[in-house]
């Protein structure tokens, strides 16, 4: 059985910092689902628009805003309305100066205690969760909670315009190698909403009918490598503590 994390309980913001949209909804929308039904408030962070997806002939010039709407509407199903895109380019984010910047400014914004981003790391046994633009943001918000958020020295221009240095305490991590998942979250009471967040990537999950036994599959995988009762479904993450 994995070891087991020490989370925080004293959690009231959670700021989710993802390459895509759709990204939190296949790795983490069940526990999202869980933390706003507990009063937790939750805004995303999304580096890109998603504008080098899809699956059929939709131009791309409409791509863009495409995603972006469907990536709100998955969040309402979610309770989540604070979702904000940094406007990279899709396939070719890299966790550079700016971006790390832009990630701080908004955990400066929102004032989370936990981040939940993407892992830097290359799964090798699942290496869809390891896009390269996945980790490039995992990257960069790994940088933006330690050092940049909290060094009021890091980024001048972000206290110019008045955000102040800001300490993210814990750090969840969606999407890392197995030999690294430290904390599972029971979601079989949340999974619908997870399905429906899914859902509502029409252009990203309309082709595929077996989503949600793919999403049952892989949720109860986790759950009996986690020691979970028979028949729940979890999500695993790497957690850190910062402080």
């Amino acid at each position: 059985m994995p070891r087991r994390a020490t989370v925080r309980d004293d959690v009231e913001r959670v700021l989710v910092v993802t390459a895509h949209p759709d990204d939190v909804d296949f790795g983490a929308a069940g526990t999202v689902a869980t933390w706003t039904a507990a009063g937790i408030e939750v805004a995303y962070c999304i580096c890109t628009s998603g504008d080098a997806g899809g699956f059929d002939d939709t131009p791309r010039e409409r791509m863009a805003p495409l995603r972006e709407a469907e990536q709100v509407a998955a969040a309402a199903v979610l309770g989540v309305s604070d979702v904000r895109f940094l406007g990279y380019p899709d396939g070719r984010l890299v966790p550079s100066i700016e971006l790390r910047r832009d990630i701080s400014r908004e955990i400066r914004r929102f004032r989370p205690q936990r981040v939940l981003t993407q892992s830097p790391e290359i799964f090798w046994r699942r290496l869809g969760a390891s896009h390269p633009d996945h980790r490039a943001a995992g990257e960069a918000a790994l940088a933006a909670v330690y050092p940049d958020a909290r060094n009021p020295f890091a980024h001048p221009e972000l206290l110019a315009e008045g955000m102040q240095a800001w300490t993210v305490p814990e750090l969840w991590m969606m999407g890392a190698p197995e030999e690294r998942q430290d904390h599972a979250v029971d979601i079989t009471a949340t999974v619908e909403r997870k399905l429906a967040a899914l859902g509502e990537h029409v252009s990203q999950t309309a082709h595929r009918s077996d989503i949600g036994d793919w999403v049952r599959a892989l949720s109860g995988g986790v759950a009996r490598r986690f020691g979970l009762p028979a028949g729940h479904l979890a999500e695993a993450f790497q957690v850190v503590a910062i402080e």
